[in-house]
């Protein structure tokens, strides 16, 4: 069982529902220690006033906030914890909006919500919240305060449990209006061809198909590091180059793409609801 992260409750109007909050995702990353490459110890990091040339204990260090003129104003615990948000147990739902207009760029962290405890009246108010969120396909928006610091969030349904998902608040996220896309406009062929190489590639959603190789690699660099075996680095892949001709390449890759979706195994994977693309047959000059 997940540790519990923050517990309270959910208010939905005149309804409130016990719940805790657990992590939803775990971190498998491999980690690693800093070491004296020398002899092996393990670095020790220490606190240092370049000033005094002395090691300041923890009681003694402050928060200083640096202007754009580079100078240092200095912020007491006190004046900090004159603006932390009201310490509260309660995710109030604020509204309700359509899940497929949340764009995902304002998603951060996602959490589970589940019931805290097992008392009848706490099980059915959750149980009624996920039926009917599960029915209008909406999104619950509420705040919570976690670690001194409020956070907009969304609460979903997901596999039947509640989900709280962190959000960036809209000044966080970067406008994309002044990213250089540059390029002319696409010849209609070569939409055409995208198109259809896109509709090759569509295939069912299975997260259990994707995995970490970089993780998988280097876990293999420690077992084999472990029994004392080499480890040889292989050669640099070479950089990919732009295609000097944009409409050949895009019919050689839908060439090659429906190739593979010929095989047995690419047509099982093929979505249901997704019959097989129409052929379009690929044109040598542009229109």
């Amino acid at each position: 069982m997940p540790r519990t992260l923050w517990s309270g409750s959910l208010s939905f109007g005149l309804v409130n529902v016990p719940v805790e909050l657990h992590p939803a995702t775990q971190d498998l990353d491999l980690h690693f220690h800093e070491l004296h490459e020398k002899d092996g110890t393990r670095l020790v990091r220490r606190r240092y006033c370049s000033c005094e040339d002395v090691e300041v204990p923890w009681e003694e260090i402050g928060h200083g906030y640096e202007l754009d003129d580079g100078q240092m104003i200095t912020i007491t615990d006190d004046e900090l914890a004159s603006v932390r948000p009201k310490k509260t147990r309660t995710i109030d739902i604020e509204a309700f909006v359509e899940r497929a207009q949340v764009d995902p760029i304002y998603y951060d962290r996602p959490y589970a919500l589940v019931p805290a405890g097992e008392e009848d009246g706490t099980l059915r108010a959750y149980t009624l919240l996920v039926e009917v969120m599960s029915r209008t396909d909406r999104a619950a928006l509420g705040r919570i305060v976690m670690h001194n610091k409020e956070h907009l969030a969304t609460i979903q349904v997901r596999d039947g449990v509640l989900a709280l998902t962190t959000m960036r608040f809209h000044d966080e996220v970067r406008s994309s209006a002044d990213v250089p896309t540059g390029g002319a406009e696409p010849t209609r062929n070569a939409v055409a061809d995208a198109v259809s190489i896109i509709d090759e590639l569509t295939t069912e959603w299975d997260p259990t198909a994707y995995t970490d190789g970089y993780r998988e690699r280097l876990a293999k660099v420690v077992t084999r590091k472990r029994k004392g075996q080499p480890i040889q680095a292989p050669e640099p892949a070479p950089e990919p180059s732009p295609a000097p001709d944009l409409m050949a390449a895009l019919q050689r890759t839908l060439e090659k793409t429906r190739e593979l979706s010929d095989s047995p195994a690419k047509r099982r994977k093929r979505p249901a609801s997704a019959p097989a693309p129409a052929r379009r047959k690929a044109k040598a000059k542009a229109g």
